[in-house]
């Protein structure tokens, strides 16, 4: 029987466990960790080596199952998870970019990552669990890696932080934010964020920091311990030698020649020199070397790239495109540049350009969720797209990726809190994100692009938001002390983001923060470069949005001429049915004969969404006639339906019909209600009495109904 191993760990009120053993026995590295109800299976496993790599390659899944919710998913036909849903694509990115700086760097074989939710209580978010999972599972394996690392998340309702809150603390308080973390000579550093605010302030954030910091040491400390008793040998990594004949021929070759190339305000400029000068070194180590050591070469060459451009940071705070540390790329803002479009804004800073489109849609638009955790509607949406040709390649188009998805997401967050409720404005909105031109941060510029693009769609939104990514570069003292000697880098572009070490990504308003996004390659970062970093955002967004407030300050006045119109009027929740006629047959027929679409609530409320005023006036006439409340005394002019030998059915309005009893036709007696009517014939009639079943009963001689030719009838 297989040796089973548990441990615990309470963190305030709330105990996770831990077992190892007797699961997946033959991954590398195994843990089912449970916190309530809610139970994740975590694995990780490393393969072989893949020659000719020049990277560490890493795949990080996090698997929805819908039997741990107690749903049957899927599609009608299939019934069975397909692809990751959004929310588990963003689960698997931040496991990812939590656990990624943490391997070796000469790490060349395949690692694989998987975290499986298996039961959900609908109250601990498996998130958490998964990602305290992964860095066990890592921590217990054979593979190398520097963790653990532990994970909290943090909600503020009041003036209370509350830990690993539940979905309704969530979804009350001000800031949810995860933060991870690691030790490292004794004190605890933040190495990713991942979270979103209601415009709260950085003082406020720093305060979220204080209060997790016990948590994660707590975290540590434990998987460290479990470690100690469980974990396994970890695999020892053969240190490549270095050519150390190569590595000078490289270094002269190069000399200022790399620097000059790097060092350039055009970023294509600096592209080109830099691809002909690797062009030329790969000839020069084929000829001299053999063509075997071009792979090393090409080695040397981004390591010279990269101290470069660090020692030139550290040592004479020179950036290159020769900016200060703290200055922005030129801006250029406009607003409303696609005429037929219900809103437009164009964001560029330096040579990352994103268009942004907004569409207004009718309730009925919103998106349908469907998930492990979520069922609802969605009416605030933003789509990311990067086509290749923005970072000037060449490659298939395809679905969005993780990459996408996280950045449309990340953009999403930072403008959902700006949204006007649909109360306040019924409306569907979908905001697409086109990248044009890709050279740091571009889910920044879609916050600000998206900003734009729904105050010139005249989407009611409280204030404009904008964005920016703050980078870091960290050095080493001679006493081997690390963490001593850091720079920070306001507004990175791409060669700072791929030679730095974090990429910080905080948007917001004038009045706080609203998402914050930040991943590292180091082991992470200190309370001290985290209030810096916060400070250096909170300048550079307050200067992009007084260059946006030039361009457009405010939502416009009215909505767009191509807009939809929406309309809302209430009924009678007890009409609903009428309105909605056998099978759909009335709701179908107005929509079909006046062009609108329409939204019913339970509560009664109707949205009639039409392009055109007069197809919505239409719409709305005939569902008033249809809900009606007809009032004993009122008088209508009704159509006869049908003919009975007690009476005749007659429709009052739309939907709405009334029992005409023979003797109500006339004062004299008849023998048949085909003496005095026809089907379809207009007669007066009058409201004499409501049942208690809602009944109406009618009278045509009270409203001085006449027949036509009632004595030739009658002969």
């Amino acid at each position: 029987m297989t040796k089973k191993d548990s441990f615990q760990i309470k963190l305030r009120d709330k105990e996770i466990k831990v077992e190892i053993g007797g699961l997946a026995e033959q991954a590398s590295g195994c843990c089912l960790v449970k916190s309530g109800e809610t139970s994740v299976l975590a694995t990780s496993q490393i393969g072989g080596e893949r020659e000719g790599l020049n990277f560490f390659p890493l795949t990080c899944d996090y698997e929805e199952r819908y039997y741990a919710a107690g749903k049957i998913g899927g599609s009608r036909f299939i019934r069975r998870e397909a692809r990751p849903s959004t929310e588990a694509v963003l689960i698997s990115r931040m496991i990812d970019r939590a656990i990624r700086p943490l391997f070796p760097e000469n790490l060349r074989k395949e690692v694989q990552v998987i975290v499986t939710c298996l039961s959900w209580d609908g109250e601990n978010d498996p998130a958490i669990v998964g990602l305290l999972g992964a860095s066990l599972a890592l921590s217990i394996s054979d593979i190398p890696w520097a963790g653990p690392v532990g994970v909290v998340r943090v909600a503020k309702v009041g003036e209370n932080f509350i830990l690993n809150p539940d979905y309704e603390q969530r979804e009350r308080g001000e800031i949810d934010l995860i933060f991870t973390g690691l030790e490292k000579n004794g004190e605890i550093l933040i190495n990713m964020i991942e979270g979103e605010a209601r415009e709260v302030s950085e003082e406020t954030i720093v305060r979220a920091y204080d209060f997790v910091l016990p948590f994660l040491k707590d975290l540590i400390d434990w998987q460290k311990e479990i470690v100690r008793k469980v974990g396994k040998e970890k695999i020892s990594l053969e240190v490549p030698e270095k050519d150390i004949k190569l590595e000078k021929k490289v270094k002269k070759f190069l000399a200022k020649k790399l620097e000059k190339a790097l060092y350039q305000k055009e970023k294509q400029h600096s592209q080109n020199d830099l691809e002909i000068l690797r062009e030329e070194l790969r000839e020069k180590v084929k000829e001299e070397f053999g063509e075997e050591k071009i792979g090393e070469a090409e080695y040397f060459f981004e390591k010279e790239k990269e101290r470069i451009f660090r020692e030139n940071i550290l040592e004479r705070e020179k950036r290159p495109d020769g900016r200060k540390l703290d200055e922005i790329r030129e801006l250029e803002i406009k607003a409303g540049l696609l005429p037929r479009t219900h809103g437009s804004g164009f964001f560029s800073r330096g040579l990352t350009k994103v268009l942004s489109i907004l569409t207004l849609g009718a309730p009925g638009d919103q998106q349908l969720l469907e998930g492990m955790e979520i069922r609802g509607k969605k009416r605030f949406l933003h789509h990311y797209n990067f086509p290749p040709y923005c970072a000037g390649e060449v490659r298939p188009l395809r679905g969005p990726g993780r990459r996408e998805i996280g950045h449309g997401m990340l953009a999403e967050k930072a403008l959902r809190p700006l949204i006007p409720s649909f109360e306040e404005f019924p409306y569907t909105i979908r905001v697409v994100s086109e990248v044009l031109s890709s050279n740091g941060s571009t889910s920044m510029a879609s916050v600000s692009a998206a900003s734009l693009a729904l105050m010139d769609a005249g989407v009611p939104i409280q204030r404009p938001a904008a964005g920016i990514a703050i980078g870091l570069v960290r050095g080493r003292v001679l006493s081997g002390r690390e963490s001593l000697e850091w720079k920070l880098l306001t507004d990175i572009q791409g060669p700072e983001d791929s030679s730095g070490d974090m990429d910080f990504k905080v948007a917001g308003t004038e009045k706080g923060i609203t998402a914050l996004q930040m991943d590292v390659k180091i082991d992470g970062i200190s309370k001290e470069i985290l209030k810096e970093s916060l400070a250096r955002a909170k300048k550079a967004r307050m200067e992009i949005l007084a260059s946006q407030n030039k361009v457009l300050a405010q939502p416009r006045p009215s909505l767009s001429p191509f807009a939809p119109r929406v309309y809302t009027l209430s009924i009678n929740p007890e009409k609903i049915g009428q309105l909605i006629g056998p099978g759909g047959r009335v709701i179908n027929e107005i929509i079909e004969n006046c062009g609108v679409s329409i939204d019913i609530e339970e509560s009664g409320k109707v949205f009639v969404t039409a392009e055109k005023e007069t197809a919505a006036k239409k719409a709305i006439g005939w569902i008033k006639d249809i809900t009606k409340e007809v009032k004993v005394g009122e008088v209508f002019q009704g159509k006869v339906k049908k003919i009975l030998d007690f009476g005749a059915i007659v429709e009052i309005f739309p939907g709405q019909e009334g029992l005409c009893h023979i003797s109500e036709f006339v004062p004299q007696r008849i023998a048949k209600v085909s003496d005095v009517v026809r089907v379809g014939e207009i007669i007066p009639v009058k409201v004499i009495n409501i049942d208690e079943q809602g009944r109406v009963n009618l009278s045509a001689k009270k409203a001085g109904f006449k027949p036509k030719n009632y004595a030739r009838r009658r002969e």
